[in-house]
């Protein structure tokens, strides 16, 4: 192949942000946040009540959006959206489960690992067989997760960390979840049966795990009901600045999520060892490397 043909030669990413990429960035910038906001929740309140209440909010702030469209709620969007809030029920419970015992930047930094989990799990159950660059997404990743268990448990998962990593599995099939009815339903239908379910999923998984309610506390009250405010601004945000942004170059910017919650957890006082932080970012890099696609420009 000449070093002239110019077929060869990967286009380059536009490195201009406009409005669309910064609010994607602001909206990695609260992600972060949330990792240390529920770490702090959970010395006051158990996983479920607190995933219930947040969702509980969120479900609230919704209504009002799914309002005018909601007589025309089908039992295909029943399926769907109960189907994606059992997959947020699972993940964000059982993260905030992890993250009682664990840092918040170490919980993001695992949490990141479903970005190239993804694929594989594509692989099983659509049959869509991985590109290489998500095979080494994969391989990064477990090496990433590996470093970030090493310094406390000697290459094994603490309690904390292996729920965290178990939630990841769930968000993965959140998202695989979404993709099998996207196009075919109703957004706002879908995302208020979604947050309904996720609230009604935790408040009712309560008695059977054996989690009191916890006594009234604003820590609670508030970091809830924030993080309800943010999950609805969060997915407004989304759906509107996907509309212009490339999904590759949307998930470049979402690999920053780990980044801003190890920047927050630090200023917070968290101190992860070196090796930890090696891991956390082969796993940024591993996002990055498993959704990575380089566009040929065409011939001239």
């Amino acid at each position: 192949m000449s070093s002239g043909d110019a077929s060869s030669i990967p286009a380059a990413p536009s490195l201009t942000i406009g409005p669309a990429e910064l609010a994607l960035i602001g909206v990695t910038l609260l992600w972060g946040g949330t990792f240390l906001i529920v770490h702090e929740a959970m010395r006051h309140s158990g996983p479920l009540f607190f995933v219930g209440l947040r969702f509980g909010t969120a479900t609230i702030l919704a209504l009002p959006l799914a309002w005018p469209v909601l007589r025309g709620l089908t039992a295909r969007e029943l399926i769907a959206g109960g189907t994606i809030g059992l997959g947020i029920f699972a993940g964000y419970s059982l993260q905030s489960w992890g993250l009682r015992t664990i840092p918040s930047s170490t919980s993001a930094f695992i949490t990141a690992a479903y970005v190239p989990l993804v694929p594989v799990l594509q692989w099983l159950i659509l049959r869509r067989r991985p590109r290489l660059a998500s095979w080494i997404g994969v391989a990064l990743a477990f090496i990433g997760l590996v470093l970030i268990a090493a310094p406390e448990e000697g290459l094994a998962l603490g309690t904390g960390e292996t729920l965290t990593l178990i939630s990841t599995v769930a968000i993965a099939l959140e998202i695989i979840f979404i993709s099998l009815w996207a196009g075919t339903v109703n957004v706002a239908r879908v995302t208020l049966v979604q947050l309904g379910v996720t609230s009604l999923l935790a408040f009712t998984a309560m008695a059977p795990a054996g989690e009191a309610a916890p006594p009234f506390s604003w820590t609670v009250v508030l970091a809830a009901g924030g993080l309800g405010v943010m999950t609805a601004l969060i997915q407004f945000v989304m759906n509107w600045a996907q509309q212009t942004v490339s999904p590759t170059r949307a998930t470049l910017i979402y690999a920053g999520e780990p980044v801003w919650a190890g920047i927050i957890g630090r200023i917070a006082g968290e101190r992860l060892p070196p090796a930890a932080l090696l891991g956390g970012l082969l796993v940024v890099a591993a996002v990055i490397v498993s959704e990575l696609r380089f566009e040929r420009k065409s011939p001239r």
